[in-house]
């Protein structure tokens, strides 16, 4: 098949090249479907592998764990990987599987419409317009920049910019550098510009949990032995698949359940801080698991150091060469790193206009919507991957992409051979899923431990996570369910 480079209708078409949009590529021609292409804003694939390059950036999730399941990779260099091997490994494996060819790049979302009369969505790009049966978000949830309104902060003199849009240019070494924000990624790009920089000050709002990462170098005779028995590489996916689901204990079983883990965290804090009073300032007031746990053996021990503030009163203000907390304190600055997180939902959802002219964003703030996390009531002939309640807060993300990706490829496969025009999930259907996650969230850790979190809307509701086993979730996909869905033949 030539690629659809110059077509103006496309029979499917999928926006993002990242994990999801290489993966759906994958299983999409492995299922025989090649009439497509994958829109991509940026000039590589990769998604927030290519994105992030701040340094220490890795992954939490053991790397035989976060990859695809019909791409096993015996030769990870570490057990955690790396930004840049896991950048080599998803350019590997769409080179491999020649999905490469179905993706226009530089060429980004700006407006996705429905047209009801045609049964098409109606599709507006940087590079042009172009029209398509079936539309496919596959746009991960941490791919916008959030940089909090401060006052101040368009007077500062000096550098800032935000570990998504790392400046390699500038260089740290001897300079005056300010934090703001304690999240997974400045856990981990702290402890690497922290022996660089003169004065490290760290803005912290509330301190993260902390466990041990327990991260090496895989040995040449392991992957040696993974290249030459399979199974094992098997073995060992489901080993950290098993502990990495049981947080779903904490998560929406019972809060007690939290214990052991929060055990395990203080030992490591106790053990690497010994200081009473920074101590004090690390440890956090809410539950684990009502934020985001982060794995890192370094973050601590990088905080000890004598060149290393930890602030935790709030920013009254930043000024043209310095930041003032609300204690009074003036702290001089030559650079402001934003560790401040990223934009939930993604901007791409304002750009995807309905049946009734209105955006899933506009949805998602009214109510965080879909069903099974993979389709939306009122945007026929339209899916997304790690939707609203499409992803899991106690398993690794590929996991539950994998589960949406076989939906998806099976809904299309199914509108293919019943000869399908148009589908819409009914709004029963998305109700009755609906009522049962938000049903099943009101007593979870995201919501009741204590803090505030992405993984709440600004009523306290749940953003988005899905309030159960990764595996029950896996089952309720497995297969495409044209009965909750509104359908029309051709």
């Amino acid at each position: 098949m030539t690629v659809l480079a110059d077509a103006r209708h496309v029979p499917i078409a999928v926006i993002g090249a990242g994990i999801a949009g290489v993966g759906l590529a994958v299983s999409l021609r492995a299922a025989g479907i090649d009439d497509f292409v994958v829109l991509e804003r940026a000039d590589d694939l990769g998604g927030t592998w290519r994105a992030n390059t701040y340094p220490g950036c890795a992954c939490d999730v053991p790397s035989q764990l976060y990859s695809y399941s019909f791409a096993p990779n015996p030769n990870w260099s570490r057990t955690y990987g790396t930004q840049q091997e896991i950048l080599a490994y998803i350019r590997s494996v769409a080179v491999r599987h020649d999905v490469v060819r179905h993706m226009r790049f530089g060429t980004e979302l700006l407006e996705a419409r429905w047209d009801d009369a045609a049964s098409r969505w109606r599709v507006r790009t940087t590079r042009g317009e172009l029209t398509a049966d079936v539309l496919v978000s596959a746009v991960g949830p941490f791919s916008e920049a959030q940089v909090p309104r401060l006052p101040g902060a368009d007077t500062f003199e000096g550098t800032q910019f935000h570990s998504l849009h790392w400046d390699h240019e500038h260089d740290l070494t001897g300079e005056r550098v300010a934090v703001i924000g304690t999240g997974a990624s400045a856990v981990q790009f702290i402890p690497e510009i922290q022996p660089r920089v003169g004065r490290l000050t760290v803005f912290q709002r509330s301190a993260p949990w902390i466990v041990s990462r327990l991260d090496r170098r895989t040995l040449p005779a392991e992957r040696a032995l993974l290249r030459r028995v399979p199974a094992l590489g098997k073995a060992l996916r489901g080993l950290y698949y098993t502990g990495i689901e049981g947080f779903g204990l904490v998560g929406f079983v019972d809060k007690r359940f939290r214990h052991p883990y929060e055990a395990v965290a203080k030992l490591q804090l106790l053990r690497q801080v010994r200081d009473p009073a920074l101590r004090r300032k690390l440890t956090p007031d809410y539950v684990i698991g009502c934020k985001r746990a982060i794995f890192s053996d370094a973050y601590y021990p990088a905080l000890t150091e004598p060149n290393v503030e930890v602030v935790t009163e709030g920013i009254e203000e930043i000024r043209a060469n310095s930041i003032l907390s609300a204690d009074g304190v003036e702290h001089e600055v030559d650079t402001i790193i934003w560790g401040t997180g990223f934009g939930v939902p993604p901007a791409v959802f304002d750009r995807v206009h309905g049946t009734d002219g209105r955006s899933i964003g506009d949805r998602y703030r009214e109510r965080p919507s879909s069903y099974l996390g993979a389709t939306l009531a009122g945007f026929p002939n339209f899916f997304c991957t790690l939707g609203p309640f499409g992803a899991a807060g106690n398993q690794s993300a590929i996991y539950m992409i994998e589960a949406q990706v076989r939906y998806i490829v099976d809904a299309v496969t199914t509108m293919r051979a019943r000869n399908i025009r148009r589908i819409d999930v009914r709004e029963e259907v998305q109700r009755a899923f609906l009522d049962e996650v938000s049903e099943r969230s009101r007593d979870t850790a995201w919501l009741t431990g204590g803090c505030r979190s992405y993984y709440q809307t600004a009523d306290g509701g749940n953003a988005g996570l899905y309030p159960n086993w990764s595996f029950e979730y896996r089952r309720r996909t497995s297969r495409f369910d044209p009965e909750s869905y509104e359908v029309r033949v051709r």
